[in-house]
């Protein structure tokens, strides 16, 4: 090779992997769109993305000195699945992340699958001090080997303990905890400290349900009790479950909630999170008995109806004083998770949600908003008491007021009819996506057919999304985060939610109304720019 051809070489490749403020790369080719299609319109501002590499489920959150933990499955050696390890960042409050180095890495026994971790404050398991307690991860190995060949005990759970608040581990000696039964798909644990009867409670998934344990140690676990076999939807392999007591708002009772994956089998295709509402002695899980006709009848309850929020679990040790129950999900779904038209890193996480338990005419609904903290990055606000809507498309604003890569909506529809209200936010390339409610066949949307890229996956865009409703209203409130690439509508304060991806062409630019035959009124509603910079 020349050394022209080697300079020429040199610069693609710098070029390529993103150093485009260092070197004029000025030819055209693939991977210079590349770079600015990542770099500039599709690595997200509010919503947490590795560096580099591969992410798939969140793990092992908790909150410990004044930190938020995520931890994530990740592979940082290519843009698809591949060796899981655990990476991890840290918050302060849930939005602006600072990636750490790897926290676990896979070894002999196999990769490291989905987990969770908690803070042993009373040093129960003796890996630390009551002066200095030990966080106790556990997760679930992978052996590929045993996997290729087709041997038992391809899964098993296996901990590690970190005495400096999560960034350095040391894997158990004795691992695995928790062998092997003669399941195939054996992972994901969820270890939580069960204050009603006083006892760490682990919950893990196993093919078509889930299994219960306890332990006084984390280190030795007795099997309580099965749950969920014929129960829900079972169009997948169940997975990443979360268990845990939540009051009802504004009742002196609780019940417990199961949280728990699916893929495939989500609502609209591919993979999706369901949960479940009972009553917990301590040993066995029962659904409350107006929960269980619910799920009879719609055959799966969803914590988002979007395809894009999967495996969504809660961060463990929040404070009383806090008392939130707070959520994260992989913002992407299997059909397509490794076809995503970016080059540097694949896979994002949903906006951090605070989740509540509500009791109406007797069912149980669980309902998520976005986390507060989010609006302390609020850097300007418009607001708009009532918008009369009359016409067939109404502009309520666009860039010429406000910067489309990060807002939050907030709006309530009154007067309402047996009618289709549809939003959506477009850009001069004609890429759309709606979102909106069609009170005549009773259903939210989001439709994504027409918002840019699509060409990577069929399964992307081949049907709008849709989430049932029940029951008359006139009125609604309604809440929407656009990202630069995502959207998270939040119907009626959270008791419905959508959340999807796109790739559009060009940053949005507008948002508008479209209505159908009849009028109606937009009150209160309320912009919000946020700017993490």
């Amino acid at each position: 090779m020349t050394k022209i051809a080697i300079k020429k070489h040199a610069k693609l490749l710098l070029c390529t992997i993103g150093l485009l403020t260092l070197f004029n790369c000025k030819e055209s080719s693939v991977s210079d769109k590349k770079a600015y299609t990542e770099e500039e319109l599709y690595r997200p501002n509010l919503h947490f993305t590795p560096k580099k590499g591969w992410t798939n489920d969140p793990n092992g959150m908790f909150y410990y000195n004044g930190y938020y933990h995520l931890f994530f499955q990740h592979y940082p050696d290519s843009n698809v699945w591949g060796p899981m390890h655990w990476g991890h960042a840290i918050s302060t409050d849930m939005v602006r992340w600072t990636e750490k180095p790897i926290a676990i890495y896979p070894d002999e026994k196999g990769y490291i699958f989905s987990g969770s971790a908690i803070v042993d404050l009373k040093n129960t398991s003796g890996f630390g001090s009551l002066k200095n307690p030990p966080i106790v991860a556990m997760f679930t190995y992978h052996d590929p080997k045993k996997e290729k060949t087709g041997e038992p005990g391809v899964q098993s759970q296996g901990i590690a303990y970190s005495l400096d608040e999560g960034l350095t581990w040391k894997k158990y000696e004795k691992n695995p905890v928790v062998e092997f039964p003669s399941i195939k798909d054996f992972r994901d644990p969820k270890m939580t400290w069960d204050n009603i009867h006083k006892q760490w409670l682990m919950v893990l998934a196993a093919g078509n349900k889930t299994i219960f344990y306890s332990s006084k140690n984390l280190k030795d676990w007795e099997k309580l009790s099965d749950f969920g076999e014929n129960i829900g939807a079972h169009g997948g392999v169940w997975e990443c479950p979360d268990f845990f007591p939540m009051m009802v708002n504004g009742k002196d009772e609780y019940k417990w909630v199961l949280l728990l994956s699916i893929n495939p089998g989500g609502p609209n295709g591919g993979s999706a999170t369901q949960y479940f509402v009972g009553d917990f002695d301590g040993k066995t899980f029962v659904l409350d008995k107006t929960f269980a006709k619910d799920i009879e009848n719609k055959k799966g309850i969803w914590i988002d109806y979007g395809k894009d929020n999967y495996a969504g679990v809660t961060w463990s040790n929040i404070s009383e004083t806090d008392g939130r129950k707070l959520f994260v999900g992989w913002m992407s779904n299997w059909e397509y998770a490794n076809k995503v038209p970016t080059e540097k890193w694949r896979g994002s996480m949903t906006i951090p949600r605070e989740l509540s338990l509500f009791e109406e005419n007797g069912h149980y609904k669980v309902a998520s908003l976005p986390i507060r903290e989010l609006l302390n990055y609020a850097s300007k606000t418009i607001k708009k008491d009532v918008i009369r809507i009359k016409d067939n498309k109404t502009v309520l604003f666009d860039k010429s007021l406000l910067d489309f890569s990060s807002l939050d909506i907030q709006f309530t529809l009154d007067n309402l009819k047996k009618d289709i209200y549809t939003f959506s936010i477009s850009n001069s390339a004609n890429n759309v996506v709606s979102f909106g409610l069609n009170k005549k066949e009773n259903y939210f949307f989001i439709d994504r057919k027409k918002s840019g890229d699509l060409s990577f996956s069929d399964d992307f865009a081949k049907q709008i999304s849709k989430a049932p409703f029940s029951g008359d209203f006139n009125k609604i409130d309604i809440r929407i985060i656009v990202d630069k690439t995502s959207i998270e509508v939040f119907y009626d304060n959270g008791k419905t939610v959508m959340t999807e991806i796109f790739f559009s062409d060009k940053p949005m630019e507008q948002f508008y109304v479209t209505k159908g035959n009849s009028d109606f009124k937009i009150e209160n509603l309320t912009i919000n720019q946020l700017n993490l910079n």
